[in-house]
């Protein structure tokens, strides 16, 4: 099974190759536990729960190494404690454990290890040690701040000059900086805090300076894979980086970046102001979303219809329309055993992750190869628990779910080959049963019912 990945690093799409293909390593950006988290966090779950398991396919289970971190120190933890009267200690183990729950529910393996900010103070003291001693950074007014003019390429994952990043972010004015986009990776606590003593003065660290700590002691000063929201590109990704490799003197952190695209909810960008904010607990447990709550395969399944690369708009209709799948594979499947995976599907995977023209490979499986549908739904994560005896979901007038899913597969088919004039033959067929797709250069991007 060989891998081509897109790195945000390099704009392209590569080959994949690891280190050391018997200890392929991973990391990925986990939740700061002071809430409960939203389905945009929970589509980076998946997605990187997805690149696991196909790692794992790939070089085997025991070769894969997938370090997904807990911040369990921020300012937002602090201020939620506060808010609520209970210590920090106590919400921060009570949302590691909805978390958990969350996770699992999205039908994500658990990481091979999940360390927390807290466990890792003398790995940070070490990096900001080391960045002071070759003037990587400096102390002032009890801070100690990355010098980001003494590193010539900032800025080389997100590609912005200095100027438009000072000029597009939430700079931080302080008179003890040099720089305006100079960022803390020590600073002091306050009596009621929580602290840790350094030879900077007792304080807590800066919230960069805490996933340099934890993927350099649990996967090294380079490793293969790091992975995170688009949002996560500027700062934190390019702060990560450049902690690192002045810590360190490497020209990289992590050989390939990898990054979903941003969520939408109902065609809106969520937020609490228009009501949409959305959880994924709420989803698993109450009514809030479509007046129900959903399983979590057909939660996954909806996520995955699109390429993670691509912005995504999550909506009741795509959950129906997932749920409506769910309950025709496992009606297909009834006493059947999973079989080895189709090639298809596997090279649709292989492919940067390419989920909608897996997907569709499924569906051509479902009357065919049953067993091999079941063994791609296991790569995939996607199990059917929880599902009803039939979905609630009714049909669209006329709409016929394993013909349209034939079709998005023929025409995967025909962009492979080339063949355009098939290919928006077989589009305008798509649309006469009211289904648009949408494409990139890396195949189908998504696809989804219009009215």
């Amino acid at each position: 099974m060989s891998l081509r990945l897109y790195n945000t690093l390099t704009r392209r799409k590569q080959d994949f190759s690891p280190i050391d293909a018997k200890d392929v390593r991973v990391y990925a950006c986990g939740p700061t536990v002071y809430d409960h988290l939203h389905i945009g966090n929970g589509r980076m779950l998946i997605v990187f729960d997805l690149l696991f398991r196909v790692l794992r396919r790939a070089y085997g289970a025991e070769h894969v190494r997938y370090v997904r971190n807990i911040t369990d120190v921020d300012d937002k933890i602090n201020a939620r404690a506060a808010e609520r009267g209970i210590p920090i200690g106590v919400l921060t183990e009570e949302m590691t454990a909805i978390f958990h729950a969350d996770a699992a529910g999205l039908g994500c393996l658990p990481p091979t290890v999940e360390p927390r900010a807290t466990g890792h103070m003398a790995e940070m003291i070490e990096i900001i040690g080391r960045l002071i001693a070759n003037g990587s950074a400096y102390q002032a007014d009890g801070h100690v701040l990355f010098d980001v003019p003494s590193m010539p390429d900032y800025g080389r994952l997100s590609r912005r000059p200095l100027d438009e990043m000072i000029a597009g972010a939430r700079v931080e004015v302080a008179p003890y900086k040099r720089g305006p986009m100079d960022f803390v990776l020590w600073k002091p606590a306050a009596g009621d805090e929580p602290g840790w003593d350094s030879p900077w003065g007792r304080g807590r660290p800066g919230w960069h300076i805490e996933c340099s700590a934890m993927s350099w002691r649990h996967l090294g000063e380079v490793f293969d894979i790091h992975g995170g929201g688009i949002d996560l590109v500027f700062p934190h990704h390019e702060n990560e980086i450049a902690q690192t490799r002045c810590a360190f003197g490497h020209q990289v952190m992590a050989n390939v970046w990898m990054h979903n695209g941003h969520l939408q909810v109902e065609g809106e960008k969520m937020s609490k102001s228009l009501g949409n904010f959305v959880t994924i607990h709420e989803l698993l447990t109450s009514d809030k979303f479509g007046g129900r709550s959903w399983p979590g395969g057909a939660l996954r399944l909806a996520m995955l219809r699109a390429h993670y690369r691509q912005p995504i708009d999550f909506t009741v209709k795509a959950l129906e329309e997932a749920e409506r799948t769910l309950v025709e594979w496992r009606r297909a499947t009834d006493g059947v055993e999973p079989e080895e995976l189709a090639e298809d599907v596997v090279a649709a995977l292989a492919d940067d992750l390419n989920t909608p023209r897996a997907i569709a490979e499924l569906h051509a499986l479902k009357a065919k190869r049953p067993g091999a549908l079941l063994g791609g739904l296991g790569l995939l994560g996607i199990s059917f628990d929880g599902l009803p005896a039939e979905s609630g979901a009714q049909p669209r007038e006329g709409a016929d779910f394993a013909a349209f899913m034939g079709l998005i597969a023929e025409r995967e088919a025909a962009r492979r080959q080339k063949n355009w004039a098939e290919s928006d033959r077989l589009r305008d067929a798509l649309a006469g049963l009211g289904v648009a797709v949408k494409d990139n250069k890396d195949g189908t991007t998504s696809w989804e019912f219009r009215p």
